[in-house]
């Protein structure tokens, strides 16, 4: 069996939605040049040896439609030979293509694979455009198959008597790290930028455009404070403590990995990064989606035959603070080894691509801090978790 390697990876800054920068910036574009950038950093590379592309998007509809991972394909690499699916496993779907990706080369069903995901929430409204609930469904009483994040963050807040206060202290602390990390150029190796055509009005009201290019995150406010944070009401239950300030951003965003063969990157004389060791996926109930991890990292565990305190950094996606907190008290997570640079409160949650990003910034703050052994996790919707363990090579 070949093993699978991470060759490179790239993404872009997350920019806020839906009147961030990247609002006029279509997904099919954004995920094509942040692969188009990505091999631009490989010396030499034949783009015609990949064998695939894999696009994580959660939801896979209109500019994000008609298989935009073959659309990617074609727009990103400029020639037909190369194909290209898309893959939908919500917030963990770009995660989930690096697994797939993977184990495709681990099965030898190909050499060379691109795997990653994208999402513009700008264009794409949560839920789609028609979200259709099963009537004979919900009236059986599983109306939370269909329940709204925010339902289940508020439920998961209940259930594992995670308070206000809490949830506040730990949205302020991750801008803090967020803006720390940009200020102390943490992120900007690992960020393919991006530019945008944008529309404005001039003096005289006459529609005109002009470029700009992004590459820092958009997400983290240094006017933030614990004392903001409190005022903040209740978006999804007048009585509840979620709030916008203690959730995830909307975001818009693309990142991408190449995974390949050892057979590939001794032909090619290429040196790997890093590999993804296993990864697990698991259920639960729907209303408390927001604790998959729980659920997800002992499975992946069992599987590497290691223990949490062998885990040295963890990315786990701040969906909310509330289930973020439930999980990390649950399994007694180290603190300080999780979200060292900030996570999807400060710095955003684009959906399908956050898997990969995740991906990406691990491996760059692994690398940098000559770290082993590191873990991407996260809360999928409708009741699952996803847990993915990589090595540093």
């Amino acid at each position: 069996m070949e093993e699978a390697y991470i060759i490179k990876g790239y993404r872009t800054a997350v920019g806020k939605a839906p009147r961030g920068f990247f609002r006029f910036k279509r997904p099919d574009e954004l995920a094509a040049e942040t692969i188009e950038y990505m091999i631009s950093n490989i010396e030499g590379f034949d783009k015609k040896t990949i064998d695939d592309i894999i696009v994580g998007n959660a939801m896979p509809e209109a500019e994000q439609g008609l298989n935009v991972g073959r659309l990617i394909s074609l727009m990103g690499l400029k020639i037909d030979d190369v194909p290209g699916v898309t893959v939908n496993r919500y917030c963990a779907s770009g995660l989930e293509t690096i697994a797939l990706a993977s184990a495709k080369i681990k099965s030898g069903m190909a050499d060379c694979v691109i795997a990653g995901g994208v999402e513009s929430m700008s264009f794409i409204p949560m839920g789609g455009y028609k979200p259709v609930p099963g009537y004979n469904t919900v009236s059986d009483g599983n109306e939370d198959y269909y329940w709204g994040m925010g339902l289940t963050a508020e439920e998961v807040a209940k259930e594992y008597k995670i308070n206000r206060e809490d949830q506040d202290i730990f949205a302020f602390n991750s801008h803090q790290k967020a803006l720390s990390a940009i200020e102390n150029k943490k992120f900007d190796s690992q960020i393919a930028p991006i530019n945008v055509e944008e529309i404005y009005l001039d003096e005289n009201s006459i529609k005109k455009t002009r470029n700009h290019t992004y590459a820092q995150d958009e997400g983290p406010r240094k006017d933030t404070s614990i004392e903001a944070l409190s005022k903040l009401r209740p978006v999804f239950s007048s009585t509840g403590s979620v709030t916008a300030g203690n959730s995830s951003q909307m975001s818009d965003g693309a990142a991408f990995v190449m995974i390949a063969s050892e057979s590939y990157i001794k032909t090619h004389n290429i040196e790997p990064i890093a590999r993804l060791i296993n990864y697990s996926v698991a259920g639960l109930p729907p209303k408390i989606m927001g604790v998959g991890p729980i659920k997800a990292i002992p499975k992946v565990l069992d599987k590497t035959n290691l223990k949490i305190s062998d885990i040295q950094l963890i990315e786990l996606n701040e969906a909310f603070a509330s289930q973020s907190l439930a999980v990390i008290n649950e399994l007694n997570l180290n603190n300080d080894i999780i979200n060292v640079n900030g996570g999807a409160i400060s710095l955003g949650h684009p959906l399908g691509c956050t898997g990969a990003k995740l991906t990406v910034q691990l491996i760059n703050e692994m690398k940098d801090r000559k770290l082993k052994y590191g873990m991407v996790t996260m809360c999928v919707g409708t009741g699952q978790g996803a847990a993915g363990i990589y090595e540093i090579l």
